[in-house]
């Protein structure tokens, strides 16, 4: 995804209360320095951070990686070998899904805070391991559903209790995803360490560069961006583990890949109301602000939640619906990556909770794991909170 440029002057940073100076920020560890992981190592050192090690299984993946941490940053290939070092105060994981959770729980075992990258985990179980270990080692873990300390989603929450009783909630992200990359393996990397706990398979280029395809490491799309739209609905919903889900998909468009880029999930929560979540990557291309949306249907007026702003109907039987309150703030989502590392990093001082804790993305976790069982099953799929486990 395209990122605007946004630098901070060395005079704010000064000036910014929360934002560490990089002598005396914490040092952190890079686990997975693919785009994503690069991208944050930027924005951690940005804010004052110390990115003092990198972590990867592909060579060409490490050396990008050390060029987008701190000078002097140390290279691994073994992400328990950056753990193994004592004066690493925290680690990001950005790798695949399916190594969050152990990643997670190594880190939090060997002393160090985490921030993680959304989902939590790929499957349920691993969930409520990774609670256990935060929970027992009183570490802090921030998983990345950035949108809950953006003052602008944090604003917009504040109107809920402006639109009556909520019982539907309608939610899209529409965009157009031309398909799966052909690159080809240009340096080492240790295939076997890369596929962890996952079913094995020959090196394969394709699964490597386009993980988030396949079942085995992730969820596709559908997934990836319901992370941060159901993790919204139940922010401002106050809502937890749903009662049941269920989800349709299309045909795969996308050649190559496993999992259906048009979908829908519905979802049933137990403080009586329903949301739906559509992902549509074959619809036409749409600027950033514009491809996402989120509609809390309340019984007095309609609060509509976008990327990068909000706008509250009230009822009206006129023609043309007039908003009460229209915020728009294009370009502001970039921000929001920024104030929730910032918080993190807050909390590493404080020891307080962050803004998105381990139980909040495993309850979001629950919903999108729900969510493929249905999808691949064909069937409603029940939570049943007492046993932790979906039932069919």
């Amino acid at each position: 995804m395209r990122r605007r440029s946004f630098l901070m002057s060395s005079a704010a940073i000064a000036a910014a209360p929360s934002v560490m100076n990089a002598a005396t920020g914490p040092r952190v560890g890079l686990i997975g320095s693919g785009g994503r992981g690069r991208l944050l190592a930027s924005e951690f050192k940005e804010i004052g951070a110390n990115v003092s090690a990198v972590c990867d299984v592909y060579e060409p993946n490490l050396a990008a990686g050390l060029k987008a941490a701190s000078e002097g940053a140390r290279p691994h290939t073994d992400y328990r070998r950056l753990l193994d070092d004592s004066s690493i105060e925290a680690v990001v994981v950005a790798t695949p899904d399916h190594w969050h959770a152990r990643m997670v729980i190594d880190a939090v075992n060997a002393g160090k805070d985490v921030y993680v990258e959304k989902p939590l985990c790929h499957t349920i179980a691993e969930g409520f391991d990774v609670i256990a270990a935060v929970r027992s080692t009183k570490r802090v873990v921030q998983v990345g559903t950035q949108r809950r300390s953006s003052q602008l989603f944090q604003d917009g929450r504040q109107l809920m209790g402006k639109i009556g009783d909520v019982r539907l909630v309608t939610s899209y992200w529409l965009n157009n995803q031309a398909g799966l990359t052909n690159k080809t393996l240009e340096g080492k990397l240790d295939w076997n360490q890369w596929q962890g706990t996952a079913p094995k398979h020959d090196v394969d280029a394709t699964r490597f560069f386009n993980w988030y395809y396949f079942w085995d490491y992730s969820g596709g799309l559908l997934i990836g961006q319901a992370a941060h739209i159901v993790d919204l609905i139940q922010w401002f919903m106050d809502s937890r583990e749903p009662v049941a889900v269920t989800c349709t998909g299309g045909q795969v468009n996308l050649k190559g890949a496993e999992i259906p880029e048009t979908a829908t999930i519905a979802m049933e929560f137990p403080n009586n109301y329903l949301a739906t979540f559509t992902i549509g990557y074959k619809a036409m291309r749409y600027k950033s602000t514009n491809d996402q949306l989120a509609q809390f249907h309340g019984s007095a007026a309609r609060l509509d939640v976008g990327r990068e702003g909000y706008v509250l109907y009230p009822e009206s039987q006129d023609l043309d619906m007039k908003p009460s309150v229209n915020i728009r703030q294009p370009g502001s989502f970039n921000r929001a990556v920024r104030d929730h590392i910032r918080n993190f990093l807050d909390c590493i001082k404080t020891r307080q909770e962050p803004n998105a804790t381990v139980e909040m993305g495993h309850a979001t976790n629950i919903v999108l794991v729900m969510a493929l069982e249905s999808l691949r099953s064909g069937r409603r799929v029940r939570w049943n909170g007492s046993r932790r486990r979906t039932e069919t």
